[in-house]
């Protein structure tokens, strides 16, 4: 079994707790980060268990990359480091591509000047890529185009079918539903995994591409202002402030706790791909925004929310997953209820400094 195992962006909220995970299972860990404000505030404290070799490194300088693999030669890499904004993205678009596309592109040259090739890869893709996604509209099955700010603004809030009929959302899945990005942070996740993969085939590698839905639970970042939408309800829902919730209220979204995150991407590392694999690592249980704010409110004896109508440009209707595939590769499955995962949540935030 292949037991050393490099994480960049490992110092993150999915990246640290997965580093304890292989500390505790015998592995061999190094974690390169950059510990950018943004994600970890202004006063960085790294928790990582002290076996964690820790780099610290930005992905798209070469030099850190070499430094790194002179020091460690993993069996196997997990590449978490990107830049995950999907909304910043739109007005960050080089620091996106800089970090999402050229950070790969630096680890593989730097691999190659070290003439070393991993057994693995572990890409933490994301369901982004799929954009909109399919839709059915009777016996067809169409790819919406993204809703234009004119439909918005007029509460069009659902895809239609060719002949605007009424259309509902199939949930997407690696193996049939076709990646349609919709936005830069999207593209730049796409184009880590088509990198990725060319490479690691080039070089009789392997690839695992996990395309994870919305993760949340204890550990994420709490001043993160691009963190997700489950942190941001629970912290005003403590403080008893109103939620309102986006455009009619039924948005749809996977919401997937962390643990599970992290027991799949174990499992990917236990069970390394023979060629390249992808899967979607979800809870397999659409939830739309109001149904989340509803019970978030209730946890925490807040007010009702309130659908408001307003509406973010470029985000998508829905976004579910067939999780299937993963749990027939993987043998994993998610355990996490979502009001259990809540109640996790809420309670780590109520140990955290104001």
């Amino acid at each position: 079994m292949s037991t050393s195992v490099l994480i960049s962006g490992g110092a993150g909220f999915i990246g640290s707790a997965l580093a304890r995970r292989l500390v505790d299972a015998g592995y061999d860990v190094a974690v390169m980060d950059i510990l950018h404000p943004q994600v970890h505030g202004q006063h960085v404290a790294v928790d990582l268990p002290p076996a964690v070799r820790f780099f610290t490194g930005d992905v798209t300088h070469a030099p850190d990359w070499d430094a790194v693999l002179r020091l460690f030669r993993p069996s196997q890499i997990v590449h978490l480091a990107a830049e995950t904004g999907t909304a910043q993205s739109l007005s960050e678009a080089t620091r996106h591509g800089a970090v999402n596309v050229v950070g790969t592109t630096q680890l593989l040259d730097a691999l190659s000047r070290a003439a070393y090739v991993p057994e693995h890869f572990v890409l933490a893709s994301s369901r982004a890529v799929y954009g909109e996604g399919a839709w059915r509209a009777g016996e067809h099955v169409f790819y919406p185009s993204p809703r234009d700010h004119a439909q918005l603004l007029a509460g069009q809030w659902d895809p239609r079918g060719p002949s605007g009929e009424e259309a509902a959302p199939i949930a997407s899945a690696a193996t049939q539903t076709e990646p349609r990005p919709t936005n830069v942070y999207a593209a730049t996740k796409l184009a880590q995994e088509h990198i990725l993969a060319a490479w690691a085939s080039a070089h009789d590698s392997n690839l695992s591409v996990l395309r994870l839905q919305n993760v949340y639970g204890p550990g994420q970042s709490l001043t993160n202002s691009y963190t997700g939408i489950v942190a941001l309800f629970a912290r005003l829902s403590r403080q008893r402030l109103p939620l309102e919730v986006y455009e009619d209220g039924r948005i749809v979204r996977d919401f997937v706790f962390i643990d599970d995150v992290v027991d799949a991407l174990f499992a990917s590392i236990r069970r390394p791909a023979d060629g390249t694999r992808r899967v979607d690592i979800g809870s397999g249980v659409p939830t739309t925004i109001h149904e989340l704010a509803t019970m978030t409110a209730a946890l925490c004896g807040a007010p009702e929310p309130s659908v408001v109508g307003k509406f973010r440009d470029g985000d998508v209707r829905a976004a579910k997953c067939d999780i299937r595939s993963a749990m027939q590769e993987l043998d994993w499955r998610p355990k996490w209820y979502l009001e259990d995962g809540l109640n996790a949540l809420l309670n780590w935030i109520a140990t955290q400094p104001d």
